[in-house]
């Protein structure tokens, strides 16, 4: 495991995206976080340029069982939905981050530690528990890394992105 730096609280703004949403266990991830470059290629297609690094959006959490994320790109401004594609907006607010480098295999222990960290630190996520796992406000892993740019696995850069309760 490999953090880049030690956890931070910043202030995020909100910030529209387009993306694609689907149900997934720990093992499928794949099904949605491949589905990046069709984004992409959906914002060229209608001359959208990205304003921001992609990301996977975790909306519901049940680790032994479904998850519910979105793979998304941010824009500058709203963009209509078309197809599968979906717009939304990240929200603002107070969010806990924190940088790692290194294989993407990593980041479950890497989530771990942020979400101990923050423990000690007495801050709250924006985060409810119901009978189908937890309910985040905002949980993102933006990836800062291009795979074209940089092949080696070791060498990526993700930022974990938890918003806080304020």
């Amino acid at each position: 495991m490999s953090i880049h730096a030690l956890p931070q609280v910043v202030r995020r703004e909100p910030q529209p995206y387009v993306g694609i949403a689907g149900a997934v266990t720990m093992r499928t991830i794949g099904a949605v976080a491949d589905r990046i470059p069709e984004i992409f290629g959906w914002l060229a297609a209608r001359g959208v340029p990205p304003a921001g690094a992609p990301f996977l959006r975790y909306r519901v959490i049940d680790m032994a069982a479904t998850l519910r994320i979105e793979a998304g790109v941010p824009v500058a401004e709203p963009v209509p939905a078309g197809g599968e594609v979906m717009a939304g907006e990240l929200p603002g607010g107070r969010f806990a981050t924190l940088d790692h480098v290194g294989r993407p295999d990593d980041l479950v222990p890497v989530t771990a530690w942020l979400l101990g960290w923050a423990a000690g630190q007495g801050l709250r996520w924006d985060m409810t528990w119901a009978t189908d796992g937890e309910h985040w406000g905002c949980r993102l892993e933006r990836f800062l890394t291009d795979p074209a740019q940089q092949p080696d696995l070791n060498q990526w850069q993700t930022q974990l992105a938890f918003r806080l309760r304020d």
